[in-house]
């Protein structure tokens, strides 16, 4: 590509999502430290210098995807779809098992969670799926084969089993067609569907899921067990008052009541409120505002229907990852176990993050000119 075109895609760029992003990242990898320090175990105590290079890589996909006309995404979409498929099968029949949970492959000896990529690996096909010309989203069979597409990789993740990341798919495969033109009263009955089948989902979870739900519903249930991170999460979001008790100065946190296992994933939201209050806790919710503003704005101005849809998925699958993060982390959700975009550790969710956020300035740098 010529230095010029660069130069030109560079300008071009959201700055104020840039910014977002930077900040998120590099608050994430300070608080990943606060929440491994202090941790006996040296796999942990080396989460955030790991996190580091995972943001750096990040970071060169971030800007190689904004460079790469989005577009030619479209072209791989089957491809793309397909390889995770198999990837997703793999899981199941080589996986590495932690926990009980077999969601990870160990490729030259990093661990790989494939779950992760599926998601945008589905949003990418349902996006050109969705998005030729001509489709007529108000015939069933344009809407089963939507949702067949959207239920193969739902179903090989929720079996792994990682309900959580499967659960994910669900909101963005609705705003997907919903922007696609579905009518409300197909996705109405999407919806009535879903809640008459939850009987049947009951019946299939594991019992440590269903533990989380019930300990949800009542929260005094188990409290020494499977109540004690949601418990604790709760302490340490709330003794953090309005300007948190100072950065590496968290007592649930370096006292390891809130486990250090997982204060550096899942509950990364819990040790930022604990040590930064509710103010470093706003600052945070608003870095993620500026991000979901700049994807609804970039699929309003989007060149085509597929920049269209495919923004539309980006922002609807980080949206929710946030939402059910930081809900469950306050005791408003069960622990589902998905991590906050940018901040929570893990190789995986960092790279397809930045991959997705590539591809919303892919989409923005060629726009519309308004």
């Amino acid at each position: 590509m010529k230095t010029e075109i660069i130069i030109h895609r560079m300008k071009r760029m959201d700055w104020l999502l840039n910014a977002a992003v930077a900040v998120l990242m590099v608050t994430g990898i300070l608080f990943i430290y606060s929440a491994s320090f202090q941790s006996e175990e040296i796999p942990v105590r080396g989460f955030y210098e790991r996190q580091i290079i995972w943001g750096l890589i990040g970071v060169g996909l971030y800007l190689a995807m904004t460079l790469w006309d989005y577009r030619r995404v479209a072209k791989l979409a089957v491809w793309i779809y397909a390889l995770s498929i198999v990837l997703l099968l793999l899981v199941l029949t080589a996986g590495y098992e932690v926990h009980g949970a077999s969601r990870w492959l160990l490729v030259f000896g990093v661990q790989i969670q494939p779950s992760e990529f599926a998601k945008l690996a589905v949003l990418i096909v349902l996006a050109r799926f969705l998005g030729q010309p001509g489709r007529n989203m108000r015939d069933a069979r344009s809407l089963l084969i939507s949702l067949l597409m959207a239920g193969l990789p739902f179903a090989l993740i929720a079996i792994q089993p990682d309900l959580g990341t499967a659960a994910a798919i669900i909101p963005m495969v609705i705003v997907m067609l919903f922007v696609a033109g579905v009518p409300l009263k197909s996705l109405a009955m999407l919806g009535l569907a879903g809640i008459l089948l939850l009987p049947i989902g009951w019946v299939g979870l594991n019992e440590y899921q269903k533990d989380r739900i019930m300990v949800f519903i009542d929260p005094g249930r188990d409290p020494l067990g499977a109540g004690w991170n949601k418990m604790q999460s709760q302490i340490a979001v709330g003794s953090g008052g309005l300007t948190g008790k100072g950065y590496l100065e968290g007592t649930q946190n370096i006292l390891g009541f809130l486990p250090r296992t997982v204060a550096p994933t899942d509950f990364i939201y819990s040790v930022i409120a604990e040590e930064m209050g509710f103010l470093g806790s706003m600052l945070v919710l608003g870095m993620f505002g500026m991000i979901m503003i700049s994807g609804i704005r970039t699929s309003l101005t989007a060149k085509d229907k597929f920049g269209r849809l495919l923004a539309a998925g980006i922002t609807t699958m980080l949206f929710t990852h946030v939402f059910v993060n930081i809900a469950m982390t306050i005791g408003l959700m069960p622990i589902t176990g998905l991590p906050l975009p940018l901040m929570s550790y893990g190789g995986s969710f960092m790279l397809s993050c930045m991959i997705g956020l590539g591809l919303l300035q892919s989409i923005y740098t060629r726009r519309y000119r308004r």
